[in-house]
């Protein structure tokens, strides 16, 4: 085994964004909604995401989406 494997594998917002196919945007909105997910490492200022908070976003992305739809099939009922 090489030394860099056993390196956990640390994401930017940005990385994170384009893994989940969201726009940095949201992924920032999450980030500041939830200050407990927190990130692993700094590089400079840059903040450094393990995959346990990429799951965490991922779930509030998908909770966010959830709800939206929720709303979107209430008003179509209501037309």
């Amino acid at each position: 085994m090489h030394e860099t494997d056993s390196l956990p594998k640390l994401l930017t917002s940005g990385r994170i964004a384009a893994e989940l196919d969201a726009t940095v945007y949201r992924i920032h909105h999450i980030l500041t909604r939830h200050p407990d997910i927190r990130p692993r490492a700094l590089a400079g200022r840059t903040r450094l995401f393990d995959r346990r908070a990429v799951a965490r976003i991922r779930h509030e992305l998908n909770l966010i989406d959830a709800r939206r739809s929720a709303r979107e099939a209430v008003t179509d009922e209501d037309c």
